[in-house]
């Protein structure tokens, strides 16, 4: 596994076991290295601005205002299938499924409860990030760093960060920087879906530089 395939695979670990600690040695053995790669690879991550905290004796989690709950792809449902998916949620009477059901039920229909006028301009940048994910589209963003400055980037999204609080990272591959690059979301101020697919950055990296 090259670095940038680790450096997706470890956010992805961290995510998926947030809130709790993943030993260093843990992930070491899930990814196939060594512990000190995993030492490097999370300190590059923290480079970029994942909020990776470690912790003495216990090993690394991500931290709070990151959230839990994992990484779940963006699924894109047309109105005709997320109906057809709250049928079926009506009808989950199982223990311990029922509360779980129930919520995604009121999260469906949230969604479908769409504005009899769609606003000017367009879409938000979320919608814009998480249709792109779903698609397997490259996107140029605006991106403002800590002064406010803004530049542009095309940028091939991996993997859409969400947790419970109000900020969430993006993990793309940077084509302006050829490397891997953590955008918060809140930080991107415009965000256009381009015709080309994903090429795969991490192919720029088979030598594991």
């Amino acid at each position: 596994m090259n670095r940038t395939d680790r450096l997706y695979a470890l956010a992805v670990e961290l995510s998926a076991s947030a809130p709790r600690c993943v030993p260093a040695r843990a992930l070491a053995a899930r990814l196939g290295v060594s512990v000190r790669t995993v030492e490097r690879d999370v300190a590059r991550l923290r480079r970029l601005g994942l909020p990776v905290e470690p912790r003495r004796g216990e090993g690394y989690r991500l931290a709070e205002e990151a959230g839990a709950g994992g990484v779940l792809p963006p699924v894109v449902l047309t109105a005709e299938e997320a109906a057809a998916v709250a049928a079926a949620l009506r009808d989950v009477e199982e223990d311990g499924l029922a509360a779980p059901a129930r919520s995604a039920l009121r999260k469906i229909a949230a969604a479908l409860s769409v504005p009899e006028r769609e606003p000017a301009g367009p879409p938000p940048v979320a919608r814009t990030v998480e249709r792109a994910l779903a698609r397997g589209r490259a996107l140029r963003i605006g991106y403002a760093d800590r002064t406010g400055a803004v530049t542009s980037r095309d940028v091939e999204p991996r993997i859409l960060l969400a947790g419970r609080g109000s900020v969430r990272y993006l993990v793309a591959w940077c084509r302006l920087r050829d490397d891997v690059r953590v955008f918060r979301l809140d930080r991107i101020a415009s965000a256009v879906e381009l015709d080309d697919a994903t090429a795969g950055g991490a192919a720029a990296q088979a030598s594991g530089r």
